[in-house]
């Protein structure tokens, strides 16, 4: 029996699919605390000609902004991917609380995989971590989003 994925990890998948019909790489971000959402994003690297404008990047920037601080340590991050190294030190030095992503990235990611930053010596900050919610379709997304472009 499938149980239905939280809304938050259920935006962020759409905000994916909307970044993939804009021509960006399908990831999706939603801050939320206390059970509101507080920024979403979706990546923009393309449309905003910025490398750093991944969905987590720009969604913490975003949630930043709203919440008047740079400190989100009582917010939850639910994104589509498995963070690189970039987004796993911005989540770090934001103090999110919480970290739920759906799709592992064993060539880019950097909570799991690669440098798994949160268990450095030198990250001062780890987030609870939960991961999977919503694997098979942020995993999906991408093979469709890549296929197209291989062709």
């Amino acid at each position: 029996m499938a149980f239905p994925l939280p809304p938050p990890m259920r935006l962020a998948l759409d905000l994916a699919a909307a970044a993939s019909d804009a021509g960006e790489v399908p990831v999706g971000a939603v801050i939320a605390r206390s059970g509101g959402v507080v920024a979403t994003s979706a990546n923009a690297m393309r449309t905003d000609s910025d490398p750093t404008a991944h969905a987590e990047i720009v969604a913490i920037r975003r949630a930043a902004a709203a919440l008047g601080t740079s400190r989100l340590d009582d917010c939850d991050l639910w994104v589509t991917l498995e963070p690189c190294a970039m987004c796993a030190g911005a989540i770090a030095l934001a103090r999110i609380a919480r970290l739920y992503y759906a799709a592992e990235d064993p060539k880019g990611g950097a909570v799991a995989h690669g440098p798994r930053l949160f268990g450095q010596p030198t990250c001062h900050h780890r987030p609870e971590i939960y991961a999977g919610i919503g694997a098979a379709e942020a995993a999906g997304q991408l093979r469709a989003f890549f296929a197209t472009r291989r062709d």
